[in-house]
C-alpha cells in the first residue's frame, strides 16, 4: 500500500511540473526552420533558416553549409507577427546578392508553427513557406 501512495505522489508531482516545462517556448524565431523556396510551388528548392535570440537581436543563417548566408538584417513585428530576413550570399558566378525573406509566421501558439511568404534574390523570385522542427 505504501508503494503505490508513494508511485501516486511521485506521479502526480511530475505532472504538475509538465504544463510549466510546455509553456517555455523562448522567442517564436528561435530554432530551425525547414521549408521550400523557389520560383513556383511546383519547382521549389529546399532551404534551411537556422534563428538565434541572444535576448537584444536575431542572427542566424540562411542554408548554412556550403551555402552559407549570414542573416545581417531580421526583424519580427508583433502587430501581424510579421518577419524580415536579409542575408549577402553569393551567386554560381560569385558575384554578391541579397536574399530577402518577408513572412508571416502562423500557427504561433503550436511548436511547429511556420512563416510563409515570399524571398527575393536579384531579379528572381518566388513562394517561401518553412516550419520549425
Amino acid at each position: 500500500m505504501r508503494a503505490w501512495i508513494c508511485i501516486i505522489a511521485l506521479s502526480l508531482t511530475a505532472f504538475s511540473f509538465a504544463p510549466a516545462a510546455a509553456a517555455q517556448e523562448g522567442h517564436p524565431l528561435k530554432g530551425s526552420w525547414l521549408g521550400t523556396w523557389g520560383p513556383s510551388q511546383n519547382h521549389a528548392d529546399d532551404v534551411l533558416v537556422v534563428l538565434k535570440w541572444d535576448g537584444k537581436a536575431i542572427s542566424g543563417t540562411i542554408n548554412p553549409g556550403t551555402d552559407n548566408i549570414p542573416i545581417k538584417n531580421a526583424t519580427l513585428t508583433p502587430e501581424g507577427w510579421q518577419v524580415h530576413l536579409e542575408g549577402d550570399g553569393k551567386d554560381k558566378a560569385g558575384k554578391l546578392i541579397t536574399y530577402i525573406i518577408d513572412g508571416k509566421i502562423e500557427n504561433l501558439g503550436l511548436p511547429h508553427r511556420s512563416i510563409t511568404g515570399t524571398w527575393k534574390a536579384g531579379t528572381e523570385s518566388g513562394p517561401l513557406k518553412i516550419s520549425r522542427q
